[in-house]
């Protein structure tokens, strides 16, 4: 039997995916698990795998297009089969009022609110308040009939609904229609390039057409991806939501850097300063449990597990792969773990499992000549460690000389909500104690 292929959440946070690219074409036959498609979530891009067996009958959004979590994006059925009713819009009763009673729905002629978007998705909404309000016509016609799912994706793609043949119910436009008139579009090349009008960006920014390099001194309009979506959208509410504060302290890694450097030069496996943070960090949470926990709102959870996120960036925004039970592992399995986590995190080949629930995260900005700074903490986490570069810096040593040594400035960032001024000094004093005499971890 026929049926709607729909998005899936690829991600734990997935609300809507836009297609890379189509792995099988209309008329090809599908079997359970085959790759249909690359879909772009908001980490990373991911294959979308088939759960049933049939032949694609049909591609409802073509390559570049976006779908929410739900919505149909193919067809997939047997060669025989009708799939008309497929092709049309899902059941009216899910997506329309029904009409009133006064009225029939034949004769009834859309509100002016109905002509609107409804807000049933933040990015749908979002997406109305962003674009321009067209001008309205000059004319006195009344508007073409169209189902909401039509005017949404026709007012992304700033397509004129006048212009589109309707193929439901009394000349009815649907979603089949407008996806039409993408497709035929695409297909058509424009006559000459032309810079796009600054009056009319898509939802979301975005300018569609062939995109032509800006002249010194133009403006650029750039789509916000779906991942810088959820970066922001994440991380406005955990600055707002979670009182911040901030401490820091100069650690002296002199010895450390020592320690590293003679274990690099003999042994066969190099070791990174970050797998030697993840390792000093797991046993400092380890003491301190109050740092690793997440809040509830009425609860606070004291995670028993200690998985620590690296920040690793990426084009269009960061990830953060996570390392998993670190207080387990020595700086050998860390280094492993982290260094194949990095690698796929720069492919863009991360699995969800790999990115996500961690109970702490660290960012290391020293490799770009920052010296000290503060981060947002990466929900659920209730703190984030703030790393800076290593810095020849004078100092006193323990004979009240001056002498010069190698130090680099740790900002902690915490969550009043659950961790107070002393817990936080408690754990950062501890990781400063470690990392400046390793042997502190023995006891």
């Amino acid at each position: 039997m026929a049926e709607r292929l729909l998005m899936l959440a690829l991600s734990p946070t997935m609300e809507e995916g836009m297609i890379v690219k189509w792995h099988k074409k209309e008329g090809e036959i599908i079997t359970s698990g085959d790759v249909l498609c690359d879909v772009e979530t908001d980490k990373a891009v991911m294959e979308y795998q088939a759960t049933g067996e049939g032949i694609l009958r049909k591609i409802l959004r073509p390559e570049g297009s976006k779908a929410a979590v739900g919505d149909p994006i193919g067809i997939l059925g047997d060669e025989a089969e009708d799939i008309s009713s497929l092709l049309e819009e899902k059941p009216a009763a899910a997506k329309e009022p029904p009409p009133s009673k006064e009225e029939p729905a034949a004769q009834k002629e859309p509100s002016p609110s109905e002509t609107q978007p409804p807000p049933a998705k933040a990015e749908e909404a979002a997406s109305v308040s962003d674009a321009p309000t067209p001008a309205p016509p000059e004319s006195h016609q009344a508007k073409p009939r169209s189902s909401p799912v039509a005017r949404r994706l026709a007012a992304k793609h700033e397509l004129d609904l006048s212009a589109i043949p309707g193929s439901g119910p009394k000349g009815r436009i649907v979603e089949k229609d407008v996806i039409q008139a993408i497709e035929s579009r695409r297909q058509t090349p424009p006559s000459t390039p032309a810079a796009p009008s600054a009056a009319a960006p898509a939802a979301g920014g975005a300018v569609t057409g062939p995109a032509a390099r800006p002249a010194s001194g133009e403006e650029e309009i750039i789509e916000v991806s779906p991942k810088r979506a959820l970066i922001a959208e994440r991380l406005s509410q955990s600055k707002f939501q979670a009182p911040h504060y901030y401490l820091k302290v100069a650690v002296d890694v002199e010895g450390l850097l020592a320690g590293r450097q003679r274990h690099n030069a003999s042994a066969p496996e190099k070791l990174s300063f970050n797998a030697y943070l993840l390792k000093f960090v797991a046993e400092a949470l380890r003491r301190h449990p109050l740092v690793n926990a997440t809040w509830k709102g009425d609860t606070i959870v004291k995670h028993g597990r200690i998985d620590i996120a690296l920040a690793v960036s990426q084009p269009d925004g960061l990830i953060t792969p996570v390392v998993r039970n670190c207080q387990h592992k020595g700086i050998l399995q860390i280094d492993r773990e982290l260094k194949e986590l990095v690698e796929k995190a720069r492919r863009g080949a991360l699995q969800p499992e790999e990115y996500s629930d961690s109970t702490f995260t660290i960012t290391n900005l020293g490799s770009y000549g920052i010296e000290e700074f503060t981060a947002i903490i990466n929900p659920p986490n209730c703190a984030i460690l703030a790393v800076g570069q290593v810095l020849k810096q004078p100092a006193v040593n323990a004979e009240g000389l001056l002498c010069v040594k190698s130090q680099m400035k740790l900002t902690l960032s915490c969550d009043h909500r659950l961790v107070d001024g002393v817990t936080g000094a408690a754990f950062l004093a501890d990781l400063k104690r470690m990392l400046e005499f390793p042997v502190e971890m023995l006891y």
